[in-house]
């Protein structure tokens, strides 16, 4: 008997599994999924967690997997991040609603930039051009910055992270600090560095108008996927030539996520509305 057998899953539930996208879902006793996923080859992915051994607990409490399949990748991440929020199973980890984000701003001082970390509420994601970098506390965000001062030997000072003494910062004193902070280095050259730093961060506004479509389509069948302002509306499928609504209520990190680098390096088909 194979590895793959040896587990308490309906084996129709597995024989019946496609190679196609989508999304897929272990069930157990109960009626609420314990675990849900998504692939382009939903039968592939799911027999390899049959054979991952970090992963016996959820197999074992597994009785049938279920799908739902996609057109394309796009419509499968949107989904399962939509499902997870809304089922919340056992074992899925990562795509927990995140309810408050907050962002770091540059402010434009008289004597130079200045990094400040505000909430969502302050300025809408996904509108200002000014944003950098999406995170679920002002710790995380500060964290960011600490990081980003290592990496590039910014002063934590002049960033709002530490004091600055008679002698400069403490950074300065263990040389992790070139010295912008006592005028050993020119301010607009620290300035440069904190700006490019954050330039991978950089929170897009939406660059249409109004609503669009991005288009994924699989032979003859055809998935419309709904965005506006980066938000997920839904999804009109060819198969049903029905719309199935997705009323995401404000900005959500995980649609921003998937949906920015196909649409901003236009690797994505969109259609305007």
């Amino acid at each position: 008997m194979s590895d793959e057998l040896l587990h308490p899953i309906d084996p129709a539930s597995l024989a019946a599994l496609p190679r196609t996208a989508g999304v897929y879902i272990f069930r157990g006793e109960g009626a609420l999924p314990i675990y849900i996923g998504k692939s382009v080859d939903i039968r592939s992915r799911v027999l390899a967690h049959l054979r991952a051994p970090d992963e016996a607990a959820m197999i074992a409490q597994s009785r049938r997997v279920d799908c739902i399949e996609t057109a394309g990748e796009i419509g499968a991440l949107l989904l399962e991040a939509q499902l997870i929020k809304q089922r919340n199973p056992l074992f899925n980890i990562r795509l927990r609603r995140v309810r408050h984000l907050c962002a770091i701003r540059l402010a434009d001082q008289a004597e130079g930039l200045r990094p400040e970390v505000i909430s969502g509420q302050e300025v809408a994601p996904g509108q200002a051009q000014d944003l950098y970098g999406l995170f679920s506390s002002v710790h995380a965000a500060q964290s960011k910055l600490r990081e980003l001062a290592d990496q590039h030997r910014l002063c934590l000072g002049l960033l709002g992270l530490e004091k600055i003494g008679q002698r400069g910062c403490f950074g300065l004193q263990v040389k992790t600090c070139l010295g912008a902070c006592v005028g050993q280095e020119d301010r607009a050259a620290h300035d440069q560095r904190l700006f490019s730093a954050l330039l991978d961060l950089k929170v897009h506004a939406w660059p249409f108008a109004g609503a669009v479509d991005v288009v994924e389509q699989n032979g003859d069948w055809v998935q419309r996927h709904r965005i506006d302002g980066w938000r997920y509306q839904g999804t009109w499928c060819s198969r049903s030539a029905q719309f199935t609504a997705h009323a995401q209520q404000g900005f959500d990190l995980d649609a921003y996520k998937i949906l920015v680098k196909p649409i901003m390096l236009g690797t994505a088909r969109i259609e305007l509305v």
